[in-house]
């Protein structure tokens, strides 16, 4: 019965592939194929817990009933609920179960890695420190998605490993883990990335195959450990006064400077091997669930805010009016504005009219590609953070505009005309531009939402406000959903924990719950803006 519970609990908290393959010691001689390695190689682990990790959470439940309509880039014509924060509870607690899972397999990467036994035939495949360190920062990738989502969570430290309250990844010892807290989480997360980027090694290869980030470039994980370390640090500055300290370090030691720094992972044109977005369109039934959000297309086109017509809008969405069909066959983009409406957000129920593809505008065929990559950092975030370290440098703002649009394929006259007229920088502006950049990774935005209160009300529909259907002027008002105990007035705070973890783990989820002054979406975390 003890086995039995233990491994239950372990599928809960994250279990790789490499942890299943023997169930007891007892199994050995029937588990072994003498036709087969018995060890995985770890550049197989590696590239399939980053494939797990961004197929998870950046498919149609995790990203595009969460993060992505909440920030308004996305509407829902079908599940108007979940736009409306009434989320299912199985979204959370899946999204819980991949992030751990995940976690779990780098973890199985470094201890191949360490282990006597293995390193050697782990060795054959790239530097035996290099694979560690690649490891460890998405280890610290992956734990931050945790704590931003949940608040206190299991976290598993390798440079802490003796950390009493760091009990994650460690089902034998700790079969019913305690909830680190946020602060201890993101101390540890900036010690881990400084770590790991000074372990690396740029003159060998990290992974001498299966690596779909970089491609094995040792320098290129360098300048994204010390490029997340930044983007966490600028995150905890306000209530962790050491945090500038890191930023400055961070900066030192080498961040992004150009798009051939981003960290983007690369995806095939199989069903398999396709965008996670992509698949959720086309793998099976095509859906159409997901649309352009009125609120971002309104400040693209130059409606709202002080930005003008922005030429992104054609590298988002599709002008309205098209079948299935014909957008697949290929379409043109429109000079006429007014075929760029979007889904008006958080409608009162399903309405038929925006339930037919025709009246809507498809995200635009850059988006829904088999082959986009899926955007971990990029480096018009790095300039947009150098912008506010800065004092609002004027610079860094127009950089991270420019790098963003370059990278996304806008042509170069369209790019100096938005710049030549761009506001001059300040916290509100260089906030919007980075709100728009960050499209391609909207959980990153809600975080900098909660942290920062931009975009403000002049684009973002709140609760309680009232807005107009774009193709009758008729009025409606947000009115959010209860979810949990909560009616929210303010966009989600952060997402209840899974229920699986009040009956497997209630104490620990008691005390964590209790810090936050309950398991509720209106809990506001460690980083968030308090006023």
């Amino acid at each position: 019965m003890k086995h039995i519970k233990a491994l239950f609990i372990s599928s809960v908290l994250g279990i790789s592939a490499l942890s299943m393959t023997s169930c007891t010691k007892d199994f050995e001689e029937i588990n072994t194929n003498p036709n087969s390695p018995e060890v995985v190689p770890s550049y197989t682990v590696f590239n399939g817990a980053n494939r797990y990790l961004m197929t998870f959470t950046r498919d149609g439940w995790w990203m595009a009933r969460m993060s992505m309509p909440w920030m308004q880039y996305s509407a829902q014509s079908n599940y108007v609920e979940e736009d409306k924060y009434q989320y299912r509870d199985n979204q959370t607690g899946n999204g819980w179960i991949y992030l751990y899972r995940s976690a779990n397999s780098y973890k199985d990467i470094i201890l191949m890695c360490e282990n006597p036994e293995t390193a050697d035939q782990m060795s054959a495949y790239g530097n035996l420190d290099n694979q560690i360190a690649a490891s460890r920062i998405m280890l610290a990738y992956t734990f931050d998605h945790l704590v931003s989502h949940f608040g206190p969570v299991p976290y598993w430290s390798y440079g802490d490993r003796e950390n009493p309250n760091f009990q994650a990844l460690d089902v034998d010892l700790y079969p019913l883990a305690s909830y680190a807290s946020e602060e201890d989480i993101y101390i540890d997360l900036l010690k881990e990335l400084k770590e790991a980027t000074a372990q690396l090694n740029t003159g060998e290869p990290v992974f001498n195959e299966g690596d779909n980030i970089y491609g094995g470039d040792a320098a290129s994980w360098k300048k994204f450990g010390n490029s997340l370390r930044l983007r966490i640090a600028n995150r905890i500055k306000a209530v962790y006064p050491a945090a500038q300290a890191e930023i400055d370090d961070a900066i030192a030691s080498g961040v992004f400077t150009s798009n051939a720094d981003n960290a983007i992972h690369a995806f095939g044109e199989t069903d398999a091997e396709g965008n996670p977005l992509w698949q959720t369109f086309y793998t099976g039934t095509p859906r159409t669930d997901f649309w352009p959000n009125r609120q971002f297309v309104d400040l693209l086109k130059g409606e709202t805010a002080d930005y003008g017509f922005d030429p992104r809008l054609y590298k988002i969405a599709a002008p309205k009016g098209l079948t299935f069909t014909r957008y697949n066959a290929g379409y043109q983009n429109s000079d006429d504005l007014s075929d760029y409406t979007g889904v008006p957000y958080a409608l009162p129920a399903v309405e038929d009219y925006y339930t037919s593809p025709a009246n809507n505008n498809f995200f635009a065929k850059e988006i829904l590609t088999a082959t986009r990559g899926e955007v971990l950092m990029e480096y018009a975030e790095v300039a947009f953070i150098l912008s506010e370290v800065n004092s609002w440098s004027q610079e860094h703002y127009e950089n991270g505009v420019r790098a963003n649009m370059e990278r996304v394929g806008v042509e170069e006259a369209a790019i100096a005309e938005f710049i030549a007229n761009l506001p001059a920088a300040n916290e509100r502006h260089v906030m919007n531009q980075k709100y728009v950049s960050l499209f391609y990774n909207p959980d990153e935005a809600w975080n900098e939402y909660r942290r920062t209160g931009y975009p403000d009300t002049e684009i973002l529909l709140m609760p309680g406000e009232q807005t107009t259907r774009p193709h009758n002027g008729s009025t409606y008002t947000f009115t959010p959903l209860q979810s949990g105990n909560v009616v929210a007035t303010d966009l989600p705070a952060r997402v209840r924990y899974p229920v699986t973890q009040q009956t497997l783990n209630g104490e620990n989820w008691r005390a964590a719950s209790s810090t936050l002054g309950g398991d509720e979406i209106d809990k506001k975390l460690y980083f968030a803006k308090k006023d």
